[in-house]
Protein backbone atom coordinates (compact mmCIF):
# COMPACT_ATOMS: atom_id res chain seq x y z
CA UNK A 1 0.00 0.00 0.00
CA UNK A 2 1.38 3.50 -0.94
CA UNK A 3 1.91 6.59 1.25
CA UNK A 4 2.39 9.85 0.49
CA UNK A 5 6.04 11.06 1.47
CA UNK A 6 6.89 14.72 1.28
CA UNK A 7 9.65 16.05 -0.98
CA UNK A 8 11.04 19.38 0.54
CA UNK A 9 11.72 22.99 -1.92
CA UNK A 10 15.19 22.28 -1.70
CA UNK A 11 15.26 18.82 -3.28
CA UNK A 12 19.53 19.07 -3.09
CA UNK A 13 19.13 19.58 0.74
CA UNK A 14 21.24 17.03 2.45
CA UNK A 15 19.27 13.90 4.34
CA UNK A 16 19.24 14.01 7.84
CA UNK A 17 20.65 10.84 9.80
CA UNK A 18 20.25 11.43 13.41
CA UNK A 19 18.41 14.05 15.77
CA UNK A 20 17.68 15.97 12.56
CA UNK A 21 21.11 16.62 11.60
CA UNK A 22 23.08 15.40 8.41
CA UNK A 23 25.99 13.55 8.31
CA UNK A 24 28.07 16.41 7.54
CA UNK A 25 26.83 18.06 10.62
CA UNK A 26 27.08 15.11 12.93
CA UNK A 27 30.85 14.54 11.58
CA UNK A 28 31.56 18.43 12.30
CA UNK A 29 30.28 18.31 15.95
CA UNK A 30 31.47 14.34 16.83
CA UNK A 31 35.04 15.38 15.56
CA UNK A 32 35.16 18.72 17.99
CA UNK A 33 33.82 16.81 20.57
CA UNK A 34 36.52 13.93 20.60
CA UNK A 35 38.89 16.45 20.42
CA UNK A 36 38.09 18.36 23.51
CA UNK A 37 37.43 15.20 25.31
CA UNK A 38 40.46 13.86 24.76
CA UNK A 39 42.05 17.17 25.37
CA UNK A 40 40.31 17.14 28.87
CA UNK A 41 41.19 13.95 29.30
CA UNK A 42 44.80 14.15 29.25
CA UNK A 43 44.72 18.00 30.89
CA UNK A 44 42.14 16.88 33.85
CA UNK A 45 44.50 16.50 36.43
CA UNK A 46 46.58 19.67 36.27
CA UNK A 47 44.45 22.15 34.68
CA UNK A 48 41.02 23.19 36.80
CA UNK A 49 38.15 22.53 34.87
CA UNK A 50 37.13 26.56 34.77
CA UNK A 51 40.71 27.12 33.19
CA UNK A 52 39.49 24.47 30.72
CA UNK A 53 36.21 26.01 29.87
CA UNK A 54 37.82 29.37 28.95
CA UNK A 55 39.03 27.97 25.14
CA UNK A 56 36.63 25.19 25.08
CA UNK A 57 33.49 27.13 25.05
CA UNK A 58 34.58 29.27 22.34
CA UNK A 59 35.64 26.42 20.48
CA UNK A 60 32.30 24.62 20.97
CA UNK A 61 30.29 27.26 20.02
CA UNK A 62 32.40 28.66 16.97
CA UNK A 63 31.95 24.25 15.91
CA UNK A 64 28.40 24.62 16.60
CA UNK A 65 27.83 27.57 14.55
CA UNK A 66 29.83 26.70 11.43
CA UNK A 67 28.13 22.82 11.73
CA UNK A 68 24.39 24.58 12.63
CA UNK A 69 25.01 28.19 10.66
CA UNK A 70 23.75 29.22 7.30
CA UNK A 71 24.13 31.64 4.86
CA UNK A 72 22.05 32.06 1.41
CA UNK A 73 20.91 28.77 1.57
CA UNK A 74 24.74 27.37 2.38
CA UNK A 75 26.31 26.06 5.56
CA UNK A 76 28.53 28.09 7.16
CA UNK A 77 31.55 25.52 7.32
CA UNK A 78 31.47 25.48 2.93
CA UNK A 79 31.39 29.21 2.82
CA UNK A 80 34.29 28.86 4.91
CA UNK A 81 36.33 26.73 2.64
CA UNK A 82 35.00 29.08 -0.40
CA UNK A 83 36.95 31.70 1.66
CA UNK A 84 40.74 29.69 2.23
CA UNK A 85 40.39 28.52 -1.21
CA UNK A 86 39.72 32.58 -2.42
CA UNK A 87 42.43 33.25 -0.20
CA UNK A 88 45.25 30.34 -1.10
CA UNK A 89 44.19 31.05 -4.82
CA UNK A 90 46.89 33.52 -6.99
CA UNK A 91 45.55 36.86 -7.74
CA UNK A 92 47.30 37.60 -10.88
CA UNK A 93 46.06 34.43 -13.13
CA UNK A 94 46.34 34.76 -17.41
CA UNK A 95 45.57 32.63 -20.10
CA UNK A 96 49.39 31.72 -21.07
CA UNK A 97 51.05 29.98 -18.87
CA UNK A 98 54.40 31.66 -19.98
CA UNK A 99 53.44 34.19 -17.79
CA UNK A 100 52.85 38.11 -18.91
CA UNK A 101 55.45 39.21 -21.45
CA UNK A 102 56.47 43.02 -21.37
CA UNK A 103 55.31 45.53 -23.87
CA UNK A 104 57.54 46.40 -26.93
CA UNK A 105 60.23 48.54 -26.22
CA UNK A 106 58.89 51.29 -29.23
CA UNK A 107 55.86 51.42 -26.94
CA UNK A 108 57.09 51.12 -23.73
CA UNK A 109 59.45 54.36 -23.99
CA UNK A 110 56.05 56.55 -24.75
CA UNK A 111 53.89 55.94 -22.03
CA UNK A 112 52.15 58.70 -20.23
CA UNK A 113 51.44 57.04 -17.23
CA UNK A 114 53.05 55.12 -14.07
CA UNK A 115 51.39 51.59 -14.53
CA UNK A 116 51.55 48.93 -11.37
CA UNK A 117 54.81 47.24 -10.97
CA UNK A 118 55.17 43.79 -11.42
CA UNK A 119 58.52 42.88 -10.26
CA UNK A 120 56.15 40.89 -7.58
CA UNK A 121 54.11 39.83 -9.28
CA UNK A 122 53.88 35.70 -10.14
CA UNK A 123 50.94 35.09 -12.25
CA UNK A 124 49.63 31.86 -12.43
CA UNK A 125 47.74 30.02 -15.50
CA UNK A 126 43.84 30.43 -15.55
CA UNK A 127 42.34 27.40 -15.31
CA UNK A 128 38.24 28.05 -16.62
CA UNK A 129 35.60 25.14 -16.19
CA UNK A 130 35.17 25.24 -19.95
CA UNK A 131 38.64 23.83 -21.63
CA UNK A 132 37.22 24.11 -25.12
CA UNK A 133 34.15 23.57 -27.76
CA UNK A 134 34.57 21.51 -30.87
CA UNK A 135 33.09 21.90 -34.02
CA UNK A 136 29.34 20.29 -33.22
CA UNK A 137 28.94 22.87 -30.48
CA UNK A 138 29.74 20.67 -27.14
CA UNK A 139 31.83 22.42 -24.54
CA UNK A 140 34.22 20.32 -23.30
CA UNK A 141 34.42 20.24 -19.17
CA UNK A 142 37.31 18.46 -18.85
CA UNK A 143 36.82 15.50 -16.32
CA UNK A 144 33.49 17.48 -14.99
CA UNK A 145 32.06 16.46 -18.66
CA UNK A 146 31.00 17.69 -21.42
CA UNK A 147 27.75 20.19 -22.08
CA UNK A 148 25.59 21.74 -24.78
CA UNK A 149 24.00 24.60 -24.96
CA UNK A 150 20.66 25.17 -27.02
CA UNK A 151 18.86 28.79 -27.86
CA UNK A 152 14.94 28.43 -26.92
CA UNK A 153 12.13 30.42 -28.47
CA UNK A 154 9.55 31.81 -26.44
CA UNK A 155 5.86 31.45 -26.18
CA UNK A 156 3.02 34.48 -24.86
CA UNK A 157 1.19 32.92 -22.05
CA UNK A 158 -0.69 36.06 -20.97
CA UNK A 159 -2.50 36.13 -24.03
CA UNK A 160 -3.23 32.57 -24.42
CA UNK A 161 -6.73 31.43 -22.97
CA UNK A 162 -7.26 29.17 -19.78
CA UNK A 163 -7.61 26.38 -21.61
CA UNK A 164 -4.49 27.02 -23.59
CA UNK A 165 -2.61 28.44 -20.75
CA UNK A 166 -3.18 24.74 -18.99
CA UNK A 167 -2.33 22.70 -22.18
CA UNK A 168 1.32 24.72 -22.25
CA UNK A 169 1.66 23.85 -18.49
CA UNK A 170 0.98 20.08 -19.12
CA UNK A 171 3.04 20.08 -21.93
CA UNK A 172 6.07 21.86 -19.73
CA UNK A 173 5.06 19.70 -16.88
CA UNK A 174 5.62 16.39 -19.88
CA UNK A 175 8.81 17.35 -20.29
CA UNK A 176 10.07 18.13 -16.82
CA UNK A 177 9.01 14.52 -16.06
CA UNK A 178 10.59 12.98 -18.22
CA UNK A 179 14.25 14.38 -17.47
CA UNK A 180 16.64 11.87 -16.40
CA UNK A 181 19.45 13.82 -15.33
CA UNK A 182 19.84 17.83 -14.26
CA UNK A 183 19.04 20.61 -16.50
CA UNK A 184 19.91 24.28 -16.43
CA UNK A 185 17.36 27.18 -17.98
CA UNK A 186 19.01 30.04 -18.35
CA UNK A 187 17.39 33.29 -18.86
CA UNK A 188 19.68 36.14 -19.57
CA UNK A 189 19.63 39.95 -20.71
CA UNK A 190 22.52 40.94 -23.35
CA UNK A 191 22.50 44.28 -25.63
CA UNK A 192 20.96 44.95 -28.55
CA UNK A 193 22.64 46.18 -31.25
CA UNK A 194 20.24 47.92 -34.17
CA UNK A 195 23.37 48.83 -35.75
CA UNK A 196 22.24 46.04 -38.85
CA UNK A 197 18.49 46.52 -39.26
CA UNK A 198 19.60 50.41 -39.76
CA UNK A 199 21.96 49.53 -42.41
CA UNK A 200 19.75 47.32 -44.03
CA UNK A 201 16.60 49.81 -43.81
CA UNK A 202 19.09 52.78 -45.26
CA UNK A 203 20.36 50.25 -47.59
CA UNK A 204 17.01 49.00 -49.00
CA UNK A 205 15.23 52.56 -48.91
CA UNK A 206 16.04 53.44 -52.16
CA UNK A 207 15.15 50.81 -54.17
CA UNK A 208 11.54 50.13 -52.45
CA UNK A 209 8.41 51.57 -55.40
CA UNK A 210 7.06 54.25 -54.00
CA UNK A 211 8.63 57.66 -52.51
CA UNK A 212 6.60 57.54 -49.62
CA UNK A 213 7.85 54.38 -48.81
CA UNK A 214 11.45 55.21 -48.99
CA UNK A 215 11.04 57.90 -46.79
CA UNK A 216 9.09 56.03 -44.07
CA UNK A 217 12.11 53.59 -44.64
CA UNK A 218 14.51 56.53 -43.70
CA UNK A 219 12.62 57.84 -40.80
CA UNK A 220 12.29 54.43 -39.43
CA UNK A 221 16.21 53.70 -39.32
CA UNK A 222 16.41 57.63 -38.07
CA UNK A 223 14.37 56.79 -35.30
CA UNK A 224 15.97 53.39 -34.73
CA UNK A 225 19.42 55.24 -34.41
CA UNK A 226 17.69 57.71 -32.02
CA UNK A 227 16.26 55.25 -29.74
CA UNK A 228 19.87 53.14 -29.73
CA UNK A 229 21.15 56.39 -28.48
CA UNK A 230 18.80 57.63 -25.92
CA UNK A 231 17.99 54.24 -24.15
CA UNK A 232 20.09 50.98 -22.86
CA UNK A 233 18.41 48.45 -25.13
CA UNK A 234 18.17 45.40 -24.07
CA UNK A 235 17.11 41.38 -25.06
CA UNK A 236 16.40 38.78 -23.74
CA UNK A 237 17.24 34.90 -24.47
CA UNK A 238 16.31 31.96 -22.80
CA UNK A 239 19.25 28.92 -22.75
CA UNK A 240 18.54 25.42 -22.08
CA UNK A 241 21.82 24.02 -20.68
CA UNK A 242 22.37 20.22 -20.56
CA UNK A 243 25.09 18.44 -18.99
CA UNK A 244 26.52 14.81 -19.27
CA UNK A 245 29.51 13.77 -16.84
CA UNK A 246 32.02 11.38 -17.67
CA UNK A 247 31.26 8.58 -15.39
CA UNK A 248 28.54 7.93 -12.70
CA UNK A 249 27.43 11.16 -11.38
CA UNK A 250 27.99 11.98 -7.44
CA UNK A 251 26.46 14.78 -5.28
CA UNK A 252 27.53 18.26 -7.00
CA UNK A 253 27.76 21.60 -4.98
CA UNK A 254 28.59 25.17 -5.82
CA UNK A 255 32.16 24.14 -3.61
CA UNK A 256 32.54 21.11 -5.69
CA UNK A 257 30.55 18.39 -3.45
CA UNK A 258 28.68 17.64 -0.75
CA UNK A 259 31.27 16.86 1.51
CA UNK A 260 33.92 19.24 2.88
CA UNK A 261 36.78 16.70 1.91
CA UNK A 262 35.77 17.27 -1.00
CA UNK A 263 37.87 20.13 -1.86
CA UNK A 264 40.65 18.36 -1.18
CA UNK A 265 40.01 15.28 -2.90
CA UNK A 266 39.14 16.89 -6.23
CA UNK A 267 42.57 17.66 -6.94
CA UNK A 268 43.09 14.04 -6.78
CA UNK A 269 40.32 13.22 -8.24
CA UNK A 270 40.81 14.97 -11.59
CA UNK A 271 44.65 13.20 -12.07
CA UNK A 272 42.83 9.70 -12.92
CA UNK A 273 43.64 7.94 -16.01
CA UNK A 274 40.11 7.03 -17.55
CA UNK A 275 39.64 6.73 -21.05
CA UNK A 276 38.67 10.12 -22.31
CA UNK A 277 37.95 9.08 -25.73
CA UNK A 278 35.05 6.37 -25.33
CA UNK A 279 33.55 8.01 -22.05
CA UNK A 280 33.39 11.38 -23.97
CA UNK A 281 31.61 9.79 -26.95
CA UNK A 282 28.93 7.98 -24.67
CA UNK A 283 28.39 11.45 -22.80
CA UNK A 284 28.28 13.36 -26.37
CA UNK A 285 25.55 10.04 -27.14
CA UNK A 286 23.50 10.79 -24.36
CA UNK A 287 23.55 14.73 -24.74
CA UNK A 288 22.17 13.85 -27.96
CA UNK A 289 19.28 11.75 -27.15
CA UNK A 290 18.39 14.61 -24.21
CA UNK A 291 18.55 17.37 -26.88
CA UNK A 292 16.44 15.65 -29.23
CA UNK A 293 13.67 14.59 -26.42
CA UNK A 294 13.67 18.51 -25.73
CA UNK A 295 12.91 18.86 -29.24
CA UNK A 296 10.09 16.55 -29.72
CA UNK A 297 8.37 17.19 -26.14
CA UNK A 298 8.81 21.07 -26.70
CA UNK A 299 7.98 21.84 -30.26
CA UNK A 300 4.48 20.96 -29.76
CA UNK A 301 3.47 23.61 -27.54
CA UNK A 302 5.55 26.34 -29.76
CA UNK A 303 8.96 26.50 -28.00
CA UNK A 304 11.67 25.87 -31.16
CA UNK A 305 14.81 24.28 -29.49
CA UNK A 306 17.83 25.25 -31.78
CA UNK A 307 21.17 24.07 -30.45
CA UNK A 308 24.22 26.08 -30.87
CA UNK A 309 27.18 25.32 -33.21
CA UNK A 310 30.65 26.09 -32.31
CA UNK A 311 31.01 29.84 -32.93
CA UNK A 312 27.36 30.90 -31.22
CA UNK A 313 28.53 28.35 -28.08
CA UNK A 314 31.76 30.54 -27.66
CA UNK A 315 30.19 34.01 -28.08
CA UNK A 316 27.70 32.12 -25.01
CA UNK A 317 31.02 31.40 -23.13
CA UNK A 318 32.35 35.03 -23.85
CA UNK A 319 29.45 36.94 -22.73
CA UNK A 320 29.12 35.36 -19.65
CA UNK A 321 32.90 35.98 -18.76
CA UNK A 322 32.39 39.44 -19.57
CA UNK A 323 28.54 40.39 -20.02
CA UNK A 324 29.05 44.61 -19.93
CA UNK A 325 30.98 44.33 -23.34
CA UNK A 326 30.02 47.05 -25.53
CA UNK A 327 31.13 44.85 -28.45
CA UNK A 328 29.22 42.32 -27.97
CA UNK A 329 30.98 38.95 -29.36
CA UNK A 330 30.00 36.95 -32.35
CA UNK A 331 31.29 33.95 -34.35
CA UNK A 332 32.57 36.53 -37.11
CA UNK A 333 35.26 37.94 -34.42
CA UNK A 334 38.31 37.00 -34.33
CA UNK A 335 39.98 34.50 -31.65
CA UNK A 336 42.67 35.75 -28.65
CA UNK A 337 45.20 33.13 -30.19
CA UNK A 338 44.09 33.88 -34.19
CA UNK A 339 46.70 36.28 -36.75
CA UNK A 340 44.96 39.08 -38.01
CA UNK A 341 46.43 40.26 -41.74
CA UNK A 342 46.06 42.73 -44.41
CA UNK A 343 47.66 43.51 -47.71
CA UNK A 344 49.84 46.92 -47.76
CA UNK A 345 48.01 48.53 -50.30
CA UNK A 346 48.45 52.56 -52.28
CA UNK A 347 47.23 54.02 -48.81
CA UNK A 348 49.67 52.67 -46.66
CA UNK A 349 52.28 55.42 -45.76
CA UNK A 350 54.69 54.41 -43.03
CA UNK A 351 52.60 56.83 -40.53
CA UNK A 352 50.77 54.02 -40.35
CA UNK A 353 53.83 51.72 -39.63
CA UNK A 354 54.12 50.60 -35.90
CA UNK A 355 57.77 50.33 -36.25
CA UNK A 356 58.49 53.57 -37.36
CA UNK A 357 57.85 57.04 -35.60
CA UNK A 358 59.00 59.96 -35.79
CA UNK A 359 60.59 62.22 -32.30
CA UNK A 360 59.79 65.46 -31.59
CA UNK A 361 63.47 66.72 -33.33
CA UNK A 362 62.59 65.43 -36.71
CA UNK A 363 64.59 62.29 -36.72
CA UNK A 364 62.96 58.47 -37.56
CA UNK A 365 63.33 55.60 -34.91
CA UNK A 366 62.93 52.23 -35.93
Amino acid sequence: MTQPVRIPADVDREDTVLANLTARQLLILAVTGIVLYGTWSFTHTFVPLPVFLIPVVPIGAAAAFLALGRRDGMSLDRLLLAALRQRMTPRYQVSAPEGIRPAPAWLAQRTTETGQPTDGIAPSAVRLPAEGVTETGVIDLGTDGVAVVAVCSTVNFALRTPSEQDSLVSAFGRYLHSLTAPVQVLVRAERLDLSAQIGELRGYAPSLPHPALEAAAREHADYLVQLAQSADLLRRQVLLVLREPLGPSLPTDVLGGSSPLTVFTRPRQNRLDVDDHALRRAAEARLVRRLGEAVELLGPIGIVVTPLDAGQATSVLAVACNPDSLLPPSSALAGADDVITTAVGEAWSESNDPASYRTSDGRDEQ
